[in-house]
């Protein structure tokens, strides 16, 4: 079982089905702050969505083909991060990511973020690792900002977001700028 300590309150675990629960009240207490930028947020309607999300997270795993995990902090189900997949060939990963709304501006993702990518470029030995996030989600970008990811490009409307669909800006992190940026710290 996956559990990765980022530091003293604050750990990521694999979701399990006991985890359902917390998932589903904390996506219904943030529920207009997410379904702004999440389109699966309407979709979670009754405590069997997320207990069906949590099923397809662990089928996902067992697959070898990312993950997702909670974010816990200090005893809380705070959010989800996970790896919308792992491309073993060309050693590149995609990672999401959402925070409820009371665990915002603590720097929890940010700090979540930067483990998940040193476990992922040291212990999975990936290569790329991206991060998108919508033009107008600013709090969203400044997380791949903050890690040195480096901007390279606009989707244009690559998302349907309920009655419009919106553009990302596509954030990518290289193992070896990763390592450089590790020297000098």
């Amino acid at each position: 079982m996956f559990t990765l300590t980022v530091h003293d309150g604050l750990y990521l675990k694999l979701l399990e089905p006991k985890d359902a629960r917390a998932v589903y009240m904390l996506i219904q207490q943030s529920k207009n702050h997410l379904r702004k930028w999440l389109f699966w947020v309407d979709g979670t309607k009754k405590l069997e969505d997320s207990e069906a999300f949590i099923e397809e997270s662990m089928k996902q795993q067992a697959a070898n083909n990312g993950f997702q995990a909670g974010i816990w902090y200090q005893g809380e189900f705070a959010g989800i991060i996970g790896l919308h997949y792992i491309n073993w060939i060309n050693r590149t990963t995609s990672i999401g990511y959402w925070l409820g709304e009371p665990f915002q501006g603590k720097g929890i993702m940010t700090d979540a973020c930067r483990a998940l990518i040193d476990q992922l470029f040291n212990e999975y030995e990936l290569n790329r690792i991206e991060i998108r996030a919508a033009v107008k989600n600013v709090k969203s970008q400044a997380i791949p900002e903050r890690l040195g990811f480096t901007k390279e490009g606009c989707l244009r409307q690559c998302e349907w977001l309920h009655d419009h669909f919106a553009d990302h800006f596509v954030y990518g992190l290289l193992r070896e700028e990763y390592a450089a940026a590790q020297r000098k710290s």
